[in-house]
């Protein structure tokens, strides 16, 4: 059973970390420079990087639930 919980914990991880760097990459095609203020570096990369993080976290969020409810769906039917 802890083992369960080792495991569960590293596919977490990973499914985070590939869906926050999958947004990362697909926020790069966006243009939100020529909505931000001029001369305000810090602040554009600052906003790429929590918004790949709150987009891949929701994703990898889904993902895990969507996992987690497949593997109960047999549960129906004992």
């Amino acid at each position: 059973m802890i083992n369960d919980f080792g495991q569960i914990a590293l596919v977490s991880i990973i499914s985070h970390l590939v869906f926050i760097s999958l947004s990362w990459w697909a926020l790069q095609a966006i243009r939100l420079e020529k909505l931000l203020r001029p001369n305000h570096v810090f602040q554009a990369r600052l906003l790429y990087i929590l918004l790949a993080i709150f987009i891949g976290s929701s994703v990898s969020n889904f993902f895990l639930d969507y996992l987690q409810w497949s593997q109960q769906l047999p549960l129906i039917l004992q």
